[in-house]
Formats: C-alpha cells, sequence, structure tokens
C-alpha cells in the first residue's frame, strides 16, 4: 500500500488537471461559439438546440498541462504527446467544419503508426491458455487496428451528455485503483491515467447533463486515442489476460459499438453511417430520462469495474459471475429493445398492446 505523501500526490495530480481544465474550458465554450464550431441539432440527435464544441480541446490542455507538471520525459512519453496532437487536431478541423470518414481515419492512422513506431508501443508477444504467441511483423497491423478500434468505440458512444466522458473517466479510475492494490503506481500508464482522470473530471463539471458544451470528435478521439495507449502501456506482462481485462472495463462501450456494427450489417448500411438506435437511445425508448439514461449506463460501466478489479485482485471466479450478470442484463435490453433490429421491437410492442 501506499504511504500518505503518495496518496497526497495523486490527489494532487488529480485535482490540479481537473481545476486547470475546468478553468479553461470556460473559454474554450466562448471560442466555439466565435469561431461556429457548433453542434446543430438534427433528427438523429438527442439535443434541441445548438451547442458549442471543442471541448475535447480543453480535456487535451488539462492533459498536457498535468504532462507538464507531473510527467517525465522519455521517447515513448514524447510519441504520445505527437500522437495525440495530431488526432487532437483532426478532431478540432472537425469540430469546426465536418471532415469526412476517410479524412478523419487518416489522421487517427498517422497517430497510431508515430507511437508505434517512433515510440515503440506494440502489442507484440503474449501467452494465452500456456501458449506462447510472437506476432512477428504482425505485431505492427494489429497495434493499429487496437488503436483504431478504441478511438472509434469512443466516439460512438459519444450522444448523449456526459456519457462518453463519465465511462472514460471510470475507465481511469478503475486503472488507479488496480494499480493502488497491486503497487504499480510509478509506471508511466498509471501517471496518464491520474492526469486524464482529472481532465475528464473538470470536463464532466461543463458537459453533464444539461451540458454546456459538448467534447465533439476532438474530445472522443482523444480520450479513444489515450485508453488504448494506456492499455497498450500496461501490457508487461505478456499475457492476453494483462490487455484484455483493462478493455473490458469499457464492456459497455465496445458491446454498443458490435450491436451497431450488426444492426448496420443488417440494413445493409456502411458501419460508420450514424443512426438513432445505441444503447443509450434504447434506454430513453423504454422511459428513463435523459440524466437517469445516463447514470443507468454509468452503473453498468461500474459494474464491469468491479469484475476487472475482482478479477484482477481478487477472486477470478467471482469476477467472472459478474462479467456474466452483465452480460446478461445486456442481452435482456438488446432483446426487450430495437438494439439490433427493430423485429425485437415490434415484437415486443404486439405483446404489449
Amino acid at each position: 500500500m501506499l504511504d500518505i505523501n503518495n496518496q497526497l500526490h495523486i490527489l494532487f495530480i488529480v485535482l490540479t488537471c481537473l481545476i486547470i481544465t475546468l478553468a479553461l474550458t470556460f473559454y474554450i465554450k466562448k471560442i466555439a461559439i466565435h469561431i461556429g464550431a457548433m453542434d446543430i441539432p438534427n433528427k438523429r440527435k438527442v439535443h434541441t438546440k445548438p451547442m458549442p464544441r471543442l471541448g475535447g480541446l480543453g480535456i487535451f490542455l488539462g492533459f498536457l498541462f498535468g504532462y507538464m507538471l507531473f510527467g517525465v520525459q522519455s521517447i515513448q512519453m514524447n510519441s504520445i504527446l505527437i500522437g495525440s496532437f495530431i488526432i487532437i487536431l483532426t478532431g478540432v478541423i472537425d469540430d469546426i467544419k465536418p471532415l469526412d470518414a476517410k479524412t478523419k481515419l487518416i489522421g487517427q492512422i498517422i497517430a497510431a503508426c508515430i507511437v508505434i513506431f517512433y515510440g515503440n508501443i506494440l502489442l507484440n508477444k503474449v501467452t494465452l491458455f500456456g501458449l506462447y504467441i510472437n506476432f512477428g511483423i504482425l505485431s505492427y497491423p494489429l497495434t493499429v487496428l487496437f488503436i483504431l478500434g478504441c478511438i472509434n468505440i469512443i466516439n460512438l458512444i459519444d450522444g448523449l451528455d456526459g456519457l462518453s466522458g463519465g465511462t472514460c473517466a471510470i475507465f481511469y479510475l478503475t486503472i488507479g485503483i488496480i494499480a493502488f492494490i497491486k503497487g504499480t503506481m510509478g509506471a508511466l500508464n498509471i501517471t496518464l491515467a491520474f492526469i486524464m482522470l482529472g481532465s475528464t473530471l473538470g470536463f464532466l463539471y461543463h458537459n453533464f447533463y444539461p451540458a454546456k458544451i459538448f467534447s465533439g470528435d476532438s474530445g472522443s478521439m482523444f480520450q479513444g486515442f489515450m485508453i488504448a495507449v494506456i492499455s497498450l502501456l500496461g501490457f508487461k506482462t505478456a499475457t492476453m489476460i494483462s490487455l484484455f481485462v483493462p478493455i473490458l472495463i469499457l464492456g459497455i462501450p465496445i458491446l454498443d459499438t458490435l450491436f451497431a456494427i450488426i444492426r448496420r450489417s443488417l440494413k445493409h448500411q456502411p458501419i460508420y453511417m450514424p443512426d438513432k438506435c445505441h444503447l443509450h437511445h434504447q434506454l430513453l425508448s423504454l422511459g428513463l430520462s435523459h440524466r437517469n439514461t445516463v447514470l443507468a449506463i454509468y452503473a453498468m460501466n461500474i459494474l464491469f469495474a468491479i469484475a476487472s478489479i475482482i478479477y484482477i485482485t481478487g477472486n477470478k471466479k467471482i469476477g467472472i459471475y459478474v462479467y456474466l450478470t452483465i452480460l446478461a442484463l445486456i442481452l435482456w435490453i438488446v432483446f426487450r429493445t430495437g438494439i439490433i433490429s427493430e423485429k425485437n421491437k415490434l415484437t415486443v410492442n404486439k405483446r404489449e398492446k
């Protein structure tokens, strides 16, 4: 366990980044309105009035100041800074004037390649069920796909006030709790997790329902990028579990993305085509309020986080039982709503009549 000085240092990191992001976001909101970086409502979106975007810039600046105050310079950290700058630049441009999907994907790939080839942050070898697997040259495309997956998972769930920010905050906090219990607090990924936790909480003050500013693609892409980097940096024990368990903290957004891919494939639509059938939309259709929908998804995310903490630091069997219980709850929601197919929803509606 950590002594009181280390605990105070962690608290100081989180509070400093929180205050910096909270303060800067007031000005970023004014800048977004001034330059016309506004999210205009349409039939697919939940909000009913134009909202300033660029909130991700506040999170990024909180992260940047946090690194300058608490980080240690290294080649890996330099690659993360350069990659995150490319991600945030792509996102800011998109928040001002929307880019097409291919252009955003190119920016994401460039950022991923920088942390891979310059920072040497790679998913290269694992042991799984006693088998040693070295991915060799495949490490590079696999790591690119992993980073792109994390970026777009967070991007896809960013549909309600405070939803993606709260989900990411739960991830960072869980990583910190696991490190605290296991005594691995000095690692780069843990420092980054606490910096990002503070920065995200500072933004949530402005973004929780009713939101005063949206994170925009700048925020959701940056958050996904940092989650991917933190997960890869923590991948040091060469076991598949050490990578999968942190990602299972994001069980809800991962499942929501999987359902979206299935749903759009069944409709013969591009998987990147936006719609109004995500998990949060389905909970709203069941009668939950905007705030309660977000809180319900927070609760599900927290259950996944608890299962991950139990699995890594305690009883693996209990952790698996918790995972399965949450999965059963999600499957109930799937069959209760039209999250995959409108046929399910219609059947339920007929029964209710």
